[in-house]
């Protein structure tokens, strides 16, 4: 869910190995990010809205991630994709680092872009 600047490198790179993708967003333009050779689905549609997720398939889906800006409707959805769908892997992408782990001893997989690059900027600070 989230066909941003890392939603979309991620569904191309996710194509490009074979998966089947399905890739979701609210803006039909979003999807100009996509590589010219994705050859998976790209739907309109809203992830927290039920209609959207069966359209998408999530019933039978192995993987969820979202990876909109919105730090509460990523980790909303990835709440819906694990709790009521069952999705066996679900991955929200949460900016604020504080929010990020919080959710993270709550049991969801989180990455936070923030401290990610934070800590590769103080790498190379220090190396």
């Amino acid at each position: 869910m989230g066909c941003s600047r890392v939603g979309a490198q991620l569904a191309g790179m996710l194509d490009a190995e074979g998966h089947n993708v399905t890739i979701m967003d609210v803006e039909p333009y979003s999807f100009r990010k996509l590589p010219q050779t994705f050859k998976g689905v790209a739907l309109v549609g809203n992830g927290l809205e039920d209609e959207a997720l069966k359209k998408a398939g999530i019933e039978e889906a192995d993987v969820f991630v979202s990876t909109t800006q919105g730090d509460n409707r990523n980790v909303m959805a990835c709440q819906i994709a694990k709790h009521i769908y069952h999705v066996p892997k679900v991955v929200s992408r949460i900016y604020d680092p504080i929010r990020e782990e919080m959710y993270r001893n709550l049991g969801l997989d989180t990455v936070s872009p923030t401290r990610v690059v934070a800590d590769l900027l103080k790498d190379r600070i220090e190396g």
